[in-house]
């Protein structure tokens, strides 16, 4: 099978598999908007950031690592999944240790009363993640979609009967997450019978140094990525502002905000589970610089498109998604939700060109950009928030993402040269954030604004769009 071909029937079996389960991760946001306070709703999601924070740290990237050497053909796959195993356990008997220490730094004061139910998230998340991406190695794509809806539908039936029957607000979501990731690696240990790629003789202490040369750089750029990402909802709870409001209420808005634009990183999720496979298996061919260049321009345009269509609905898809019955407060969402589409766009760009880096094995760049989009963000987040509040923040994770885009498009272009047209991502850009203010300040006719922009950006983009999949449909 040639790899256009396999691309786009991955992305297809990826589609199938998780389409579903992303809108009832989208449903969700309108569980918890509707049964959990704005004080409640803030420490789920500082929580639930944390332990993205916490997991790449004490697995040493086992995501990155254990996809990129089980697809090798040069590596055993037993001793891949022995040697990750090993790797993992003993992370998380480590992590055990040190999440009561850390629940005492007080910034993450959140932690406590919840340190048990964190460690057992973090844990039960990567012992799913160890089977999830094993599976993938070993082209297993139909049961790793299959085990994305399992284990998503078990994930909405817990959180149903945890926090609106139930009422146990916050730590019944984290319970609700544990079980269905439980249930998630029983399930694919069982069906995959992985119990047969577990052999003490298979530790391989070789490989583990391979491992963790390749996962080094990577750990801190997924930390950095997720300090970009926690560090506005901290500043946002603890910085004082006469200017603006800040606290756990402004700091519950902007994390529904960012649930909004989960709609175009659930496209690029999908096709990106799909082409990080596709660009280390390639990355050796012939014509790899060409496979590159048509499927970046029809994955840039596909985001494009999809932002500006997101910005042109967002009213009504934000009033549907979050409840403001309840909360009145969350009323206002929609405010702070377009600099953020157009931030998530950049962040999806920017995991296409990391790929290059994993592909290349050239993991140290990915960690120089990384600290980029960290620095800046750490740095506006601390000017921006005092004087423009949730706003500030939706610009500081903005401009992050944009600088460390630029940075990467013109560095990993070294190791993988493919063409890119600097020109109408520009323009591109400023028209979206042209829609955004539109349905920021509401002029008159702010909604035929907006429809005309988004006409535009379709304009510039569906060609790009449209040539690219008749060459790949062609082959």
């Amino acid at each position: 099978m040639n790899k256009y071909k396999k691309l786009i029937q991955n992305t297809g079996v990826f589609a199938i598999g998780n389409f579903g389960s992303k809108i009832l991760i989208l449903l969700l946001t309108r569980l918890y908007s509707g049964n959990l306070d704005p004080g409640n709703s803030f420490t789920k999601d500082l929580l639930e950031t944390t332990a993205l924070f916490l997991q790449p740290i004490f697995t040493l990237a086992l995501q990155e690592y254990l996809i990129r050497f089980g697809l090798d053909k040069n590596y055993d796959k037993k001793k891949v999944f022995t040697t990750s195993a090993v790797i993992t356990f003993t992370g998380m008997m480590i992590m055990a240790v040190c999440v009561p220490l850390i629940s005492h730094i007080p910034a993450l004061s959140y932690i406590n009363g919840y340190g048990i139910m964190l460690t057992l998230y973090v844990l039960m998340s990567s012992l799913r993640m160890l089977c999830q991406q094993f599976v993938r190695a070993r082209d297993m794509l139909k049961l790793f979609s299959l085990d994305g809806i399992l284990a998503t539908l078990t994930l909405f039936v817990f959180n149903i009967v945890f926090i609106p029957v139930l009422h146990w607000g916050v730590k019944g979501f984290m319970l609700s997450v544990i079980l269905s990731d439980f249930l998630s690696t029983l399930f694919l240990f069982v069906v995959a019978r992985l119990d047969k790629y577990l052999s003490i003789k298979s530790i391989d202490t070789e490989l583990a140094k391979k491992m963790m040369k390749f996962a080094a750089p990577l750990i801190p750029t997924i930390v950095m990525w997720t300090i970009t990402s926690l560090s506005d909802r901290v500043f946002i709870k603890n910085m004082k502002s006469d200017r603006v409001e800040l606290g756990e209420t402004a700091g519950s808005l902007y994390g529904y905000a960012n649930r909004i634009p989960n709609l175009i990183s659930m496209v690029s999720t999908i096709f990106f589970q799909a082409w990080n496979m596709s660009a280390i298996t390639e990355n050796d061919s012939k014509d790899r610089n060409s496979f590159y260049e048509k499927v970046y321009s029809a994955y840039e345009a596909v985001l494009f498109i999809a932002s500006a269509g997101l910005l042109l609905l967002i009213k009504p898809i934000t009033s549907l998604l979050v409840v403001s019955d309840t909360y009145k407060e969350y009323a206002d969402v929609y405010l702070y939700t377009p600099i953020l589409v157009v931030a998530v766009l950049f962040m999806c760009l920017d995991q296409f060109l990391g790929s290059i880096y994993s592909a290349t094995k050239h993991t140290k760049n990915s960690f120089w950009t990384a600290l980029i989009a960290c620095v800046t963000n750490l740095i506006l987040n601390a000017t921006l928030i005092p004087n423009w509040g949730i706003q500030g923040a939706s610009i500081a994770t903005f401009l992050s993402y944009y600088l460390c885009f630029w940075a990467r498009i013109i560095d990993a272009r070294y190791y993988v040269p493919f063409r890119f047209n600097a020109v109408k991502s520009l323009v591109t850009t400023a028209l979206l954030f042209a829609m955004g203010w539109f349905i920021i300040v509401s002029p008159k006719l702010w909604v035929l604004g907006t429809f005309v922009l988004c006409c535009i950006v379709i304009g510039l983009n569906y060609k790009a769009l449209l040539l690219t999949a008749k060459k790949l449909l062609k082959r």
